[in-house]
C-alpha cells in the first residue's frame, strides 16, 4: 500500500497534480520503472500507470540491459575496486531481495 501511495505521488510530481505524463523522465526514474519491469510487473499495467508507450518502456528495457552488459565486458585492475563493485552489487540483490519480501508480506497482511 505504501509503495502504491509512493508511486501514486510520484507520477503526479512536477505537475500540479494534474493526470498525464511527466514532461521529462529523469534517469534514476526510467530506471525505477525497468526495475519494476525486471521484477515481473505486467508491462501493460506498468505504461498505463505511468502513461509511456509500451514500446518505450520495452527501449528504456533493452539500454538499461545492454548497459549493464557493456559495464560487464570492461575489467578492472584493482583489487580493491573489483571488490566494492562486487560488494554494490551484493548490496542490490539484498536490497531487491527485502523490497521483494516486503511486498509479499504486505500482500499477505493487506
Amino acid at each position: 500500500m505504501a509503495t502504491q501511495k509512493a508511486r501514486e505521488s510520484a507520477a503526479t510530481e512536477g505537475r500540479g497534480g494534474t493526470a498525464g505524463p511527466p514532461e521529462r523522465w529523469s534517469p534514476q526514474r526510467k530506471t525505477d520503472v525497468v526495475l519494476r519491469l525486471l521484477r515481473g510487473e505486467d508491462l501493460g499495467e506498468v505504461s498505463r500507470e505511468v502513461q509511456v508507450p509500451a514500446s518505450e518502456l520495452e527501449e528504456w528495457r533493452r539500454v538499461f540491459l545492454d548497459g549493464g552488459q557493456q559495464g560487464l565486458k570492461r575489467r578492472g585492475g584493482d583489487p580493491t575496486d573489483r571488490e566494492l563493485v562486487r560488494t554494490r552489487a551484493k548490496l542490490g540483490e539484498m536490497t531487491m531481495r527485502l523490497e521483494l519480501a516486503s511486498e509479499l508480506l504486505e500482500k499477505r497482511l493487506g
